[in-house]
């Protein structure tokens, strides 16, 4: 997983850009009607339900824009909300709310979102003892945000990036010739190079898993696109030898008969890939 200081790094990489992005050399709308001294407060209104994620973020966004900007916190991360909770108040110059407001939101309805959807994941896997994953398709440039939605939604992070887990899907085992060939390159390479990273492998059939255990040292085993009984014979193959991921087409309706198959953990894309915003708005309060 990434550190802390890459972490801070990645946030503050994807402010500063948001900010250079939406507001260019001015906001000019705000400059145009509204006095430099101008103060104002504005609340974070819901208009949806679901979790809400992205709260420390907006005060991030907020202090980077104006640090004279006051956030007021009513309703933290990871909270359930409701059509009409407030969320936050936000108060100070007038301009810079308006500066800070469409990234605030963006970011705060996608989170929501995907906060939203893996508690739903995560609420029908109780009494399992199976974890949801998200995985590595995100969108790009705010990975950071939608793995930390992901967090406050009560589900758990694969690995962040190419960087941080050796991960030996189907291309690469058929690009290496073949499963013990892919793994004992990979660890010549982590011997060679003075890496320790673990390594999860891919199996598309139970003939795979039997080659993958005849390798030591494998951290997790993804059983990718098996149906219920052969995920289940699989299990039972790998036993206590590595840890088992179950990943595939897995939705709302067949990730609880997955996890009953015993995995340790399921992966799913449509955790970041396949939401729909959470309604916010931020308006002014008189």
């Amino acid at each position: 997983m990434i550190t802390k200081e890459q972490f801070e790094t990645e946030i503050e990489y994807i402010i500063s850009n948001a900010i250079r992005e939406d507001v260019g050399d001015g906001d000019h709308s705000s400059l145009a009607c509204i006095p430099d001294n101008a103060r104002g407060k504005a609340k974070l209104l819901v208009k949806d339900k679901g979790v809400i994620a992205g709260v420390a973020f907006a005060k991030r966004v907020f202090n980077y824009v104006d640090s004279k900007l006051k956030v007021e916190v009513l309703i933290q991360d990871g909270t359930v909300v409701s059509y009409g909770d407030v969320v936050l108040y936000v108060e100070g110059p007038s301009q810079s709310i308006l500066k800070a407001e469409r990234t605030v939101l963006n970011a705060m309805q996608r989170m929501s979102a995907i906060a939203t959807k893996t508690r739903t994941f995560v609420d029908l896997l109780k009494g399992t003892k199976t974890k949801i994953l998200d995985t590595r398709k995100t969108t790009p440039g705010i990975r950071v945000l939608e793995k930390w939605a992901v967090k406050l939604g009560g589900g758990e992070n694969h690995r962040f990036a190419l960087y941080d887990m050796i991960m030996l899907k189907d291309n690469h085992i058929d690009f290496a010739g073949g499963i013990t060939k892919a793994i004992d390159m990979t660890k010549e390479y982590l011997r060679d190079t003075g890496r320790n990273l673990k390594i999860m492998v891919e199996a598309r059939d139970l003939v795979e898993i039997e080659e993958i255990l005849r390798s030591e040292g494998i951290y997790r085993v993804l059983i990718d696109n098996f149906d219920y009984e052969d995920t289940k014979k699989a299990v039972a193959m790998i036993g206590d030898k590595c840890l088992t991921e179950s990943s595939g087409n897995i939705n709302e309706t067949t990730v609880r008969h997955y996890a009953e198959c015993g995995v340790d953990y399921i992966s799913s894309g449509a955790l970041t890939h396949s939401v729909y915003n959470m309604d916010l708005s931020l308006k002014a309060v008189n």
